[in-house]
């Protein structure tokens, strides 16, 4: 492949074809950068700021190299947005004859099958679901993709998806009478034929697991592997790469089977009585833990009363329903594929009770309808540096925040396994083009008391309403807690009209993400608290957020089952949990809470970072030196005063 420097040119194809395209130079050295990887099957890790225009930098060479690409989001958003605009546009700007694919996950994809078994069976929990399902069937007759994310008329987190949806676990294959068109073995089969593959990091890795089993292989061989969003690609790793048994999973395998044996075995009553047993022993396991939310270790979690119990009561409910089961699953498809799950079901749960791995973290999460039985690697790096070994191919992996400190990529190549390959990673980083210390301003208040103080919370308010106030509106709260987040909420709507000052306030839980972040962007002077979810993969620009608040470094919780057992493996390798982990993780993390400040050349406004630990602790200034070079300031006066200079909100509807 050529130099791609000239398509980035002035006088260049891009320039041509995109009105307001001006090229940057760290975007055309990440061109080239990339643009070498993938000639020499390297492997290249590289931090690109915001505003570097890394999407068109690992485009371009994407369709020139002439190979197979495969290019993975961390969101569905983003995979949306590169197949229907980005891609298109530089294909049609580079005139290259490239096709083009976009694969889902099959629960982004209308099922033939259950579509027509579930509007027959009509059993709704309301009204809106049955016209929600009534809306997917007419959307199934007219669609060419069955993509769930062009039914605009039915909301992404609708009950009805479940109806009109096949999992892993109940798609019957090659059995399904609408095998032949079926969209997801078409979108698979047009992933096969495509030049660049738009995938996501969930989808990447269902498919590394199931090659790594031999099962099979949903992506195909390629050249080259991009991962944008890179810094998820750990923790999706570790989602992957264990392996998990949930009272959800129970309830659906039964309701799944009663409603086969109605269609297909009728007469087969003791049937109906095993679903109906499987369905109590699911959810007395979950009532072990009363109306709480928790994450446990396994061994936290047989301390509770009748835990221990009830997960082999639902082993040998589960044994009962196997046996009935097999004796009628040669009556049908659905039948057949009911056992099979059974089957594996009971694997993965006698897996749990009595794991033959030492290297697997075993830890329950309770959730408020459900209950999930986790095993998590200890580390991920092993099983992810096979892949890289084995076809030689090029893999580059960006995104805004992957180093620590300037350029340090030591803590995210050693969770991947990067950092024992031969020849060692191609690492670059490209700062951001915007002008930092002219656009923004970091404060980090003075006075603070310690994180667990317990007024620390009424204190992050306080500080945040002078601001709030100052910016009318137009700030994210960003909370390392629900319960912080609540609270805050509070205090601001109190503290708001206490001052007369009537500014709408959003809080993470009342909306989809989607529905907020379209209510934040049209009112123009709003403000949302929200916790984590909303950190990252969040574009507001333009004046709508000219502030954003974080109250606490956002460590993970140190009673975290995870963590915990990773921090004491660390341990026993005589390594520092907390300089190899935790404050790495915590500096990414950080880094994309910050991030949602400036997102264009014309963005002003306000970072204001209320922890204490960042000015006081010896590692606070890791944190610091990772930020964007901002002014900084420790004076409320200083804050206020910048975003009194910001133009007034634009007021929307």
């Amino acid at each position: 492949m050529s130099d791609p420097t000239p398509i980035f040119a002035a006088d260049g194809p891009l320039a041509a074809a995109i009105p307001g395209f001006r090229a940057r130079p760290q975007q055309i050295e990440m061109a080239q950068k990339i643009a070498e990887a993938i000639k020499a099957n390297r492997i290249l890790v590289a931090e690109a700021g915001t505003g570097t225009g890394k999407t068109f930098a690992y485009l371009v060479p994407a369709l020139l190299a002439g190979g197979k690409v495969i290019i993975s989001t961390g969101t569905k958003t983003l995979q949306d947005q590169l197949f229907n605009r980005d891609l298109p546009t530089v294909r049609a700007a580079l005139k290259v004859p490239v096709t083009i694919a976009l694969l889902k996950g099959r629960a982004n994809y209308v099922c033939h099958y259950h579509l027509e078994r579930n509007a027959r069976d009509g059993r709704f929990l309301t009204a809106q679901d049955a016209a929600d399902l009534r809306a997917i069937t007419r959307f199934a007759k007219l669609t060419q993709t069955g993509d769930k994310a062009e039914c605009t008329d039915v909301r992404e987190d609708s009950m009805a998806w479940i109806a009109a949806t096949s999992t892993r676990d109940n798609c019957l294959g090659q059995d399904c009478p609408y095998k032949e068109e079926c969209f997801v073995m078409q979108a698979r089969r047009n992933a096969m034929e495509a030049d660049v593959v738009v995938v996501n990091h969930h989808l990447f890795f269902a498919d590394v697991m199931l090659r790594d089993e031999g099962m099979g292989e949903l992506l195909p061989a390629c050249n080259a592997v991009i991962f944008d969003e890179a810094h998820q690609l750990p923790e999706t790793a570790s989602l992957f790469f264990g392996d998990s048994v949930s009272t959800a999973q129970v309830l659906e395998l039964a309701r799944d089977t009663r409603s086969e044996t109605v269609s297909a075995a009728r007469d087969c009553v003791p049937m109906i009585d095993q679903t109906r047993n499987l369905e109590k022993a699911a959810r007395d396991l979950r009532l072990v833990f009363g109306t709480e939310s928790a994450r446990l270790s396994a061994a936290q979690a047989s301390e509770r009363e009748n835990f221990d119990a009830q997960v082999e009561a639902l082993e040998k409910t589960l044994g009962e329903f196997h046996a009935v089961l097999d004796t009628q699953a040669e009556r049908s498809e659905g039948l057949a594929n009911c056992l099979r799950r059974t089957e594996e079901m009971a694997e993965r749960l006698a897996r749990w009770r009595n794991p033959a791995e030492t290297d697997l973290i075993r830890w329950v999460e309770v959730f408020t309808q459900s209950l999930a039985l986790n095993a998590t690697p200890l580390h991920v790096s092993d099983v992810f540096k096979r892949q890289l070994e084995g076809h030689p191919r090029a893999w580059v992996f960006t995104s805004a925040t992957l180093a620590v400190g300037k350029a340090d990529f030591g803590h995210y190549c050693r969770e991947l396994g990067l950092a024992w390959m031969d020849p060692p990673p191609m690492t670059a980083v490209w700062g951001s083009p915007f002008d930092y210390a002219e656009q923004a301003l970091l404060y980090a208040p003075a006075g603070m008391p310690d994180p667990n103080a317990p007024d620390y919370t009424e204190r992050v308010a306080r500080v945040a309403l002078p601001l709030i106030r100052a910016a009318r509106g137009r700030a994210f709260v960003l909370c390392t807690s629900l319960r912080a987040m609540r609270r805050i909420h509070e205090l601001i709507v109190d503290g708001l009209q206490q001052s007369g000052d009537e500014l709408p306030v959003l809080l993470q839980g009342e909306g989809s993400r989607t529905e907020l972040l379209e209510r934040f962007r049209r009112l123009g002077n709003a403000v949302l608290v929200a916790s984590q979810s909303f950190w990252e993969g969040v574009d507001v620009p333009g004046d709508a957020l000219s502030l954003v608040v974080i109250d606490k470094l956002p460590f993970a919780p140190p009673d975290d089952p995870v963590l915990a057992a990773r921090v004491e493996h660390m341990q026993k390798q005589g390594l520092s949990p907390f300089v190899h982990h935790q404050l790495p993780r915590t500096v990414i993390n950080m880094k994309q809470g910050a991030g949602r400040l400036i997102r264009t050349e014309r963005d002003r406004g306000v970072l204001c970072i209320c922890d204490p630990r960042m000015i006081e602790k010896s590692y606070g200034k890791v944190v610091w030196r990772s930020l964007p070079p901002m002014r900084r300031t420790r004076a409320e006066d200083d804050a206020v005063a910048f975003l009194q200079t910001l133009p007034p909100p634009r007021r929307g509807d």
